[in-house]
């Protein structure tokens, strides 16, 4: 059984949104680490899931953490935007073979008790869900079969979409699916998808 959250969780890297994914039925977004203070795309789409849905920020607690923390608070000032933290634990991860500069362990070393503490603390209301088996999910062969990728003309299509459904036009083909399911289903894509002359 999983946590659903309706607020979208913001993380550091691929790591924390596996460990996080195993746990919470969520839209997990990550920030790549400092990459997050050059991608402007990825950080318009925070902004805009700041708006419609809420975020919480859940990085690491170690100085990097705080940074790209600090980062994303000073760029996202509108919406609902909570802070969980990490306590600090020390040891190292499974996969490292060196503890880290700080010898801190990061989201992907915590338990999933940790964790949903932590969610809780934040203030993140969340139910029990079960695993998702209903209903297709949107996939990149959909967005490239409906000309939103992989097309001459697939970036105009893409982006009048985007503005259609109110996602940054800078989003990605590649981001896109997961963002598309975790705001509307199958059916709903294809409905206002059908609305648009494009």
């Amino acid at each position: 059984m999983k946590i659903k959250l309706d607020c979208a969780v913001i993380v550091e890297g691929k790591y924390d949104k596996i460990k996080l994914s195993s746990f919470l039925d969520a839209l997990i977004i990550e920030t790549n680490g400092f990459s997050i203070f050059h991608d402007r795309e990825r950080m318009e789409l925070i902004r805009q899931l700041a708006r419609t849905r809420g975020i919480v920020i859940l990085t690491d607690s170690d100085a990097a953490g705080f940074a790209i923390r600090s980062r994303i608070r000073g760029s996202v000032r509108e919406g609902d935007i909570r802070n969980a933290y990490i306590p600090d634990i020390y040891g190292k991860e499974r996969r490292k073979a060196a503890p880290s500069k700080e010898g801190k362990l990061g989201v992907e070393g915590m338990t999933r008790e940790v964790l949903t503490d932590a969610l809780r603390a934040a203030g993140i209301p969340f139910s029990h869900t079960e695993e998702r088996t209903g209903g297709r999910r949107i996939t990149k062969l959909d967005l490239f079969e409906d000309g939103l990728s992989g097309t001459a003309d697939s970036k105009r299509r893409r982006t009048a979409f985007l503005r259609a459904v109110g996602l940054p036009e800078r989003l990605s083909a590649n981001m896109m699916p997961e963002v598309l399911n975790a705001l509307m289903d199958y059916e709903e894509y294809r409905e206002r998808l059908s609305r648009l002359k494009i």
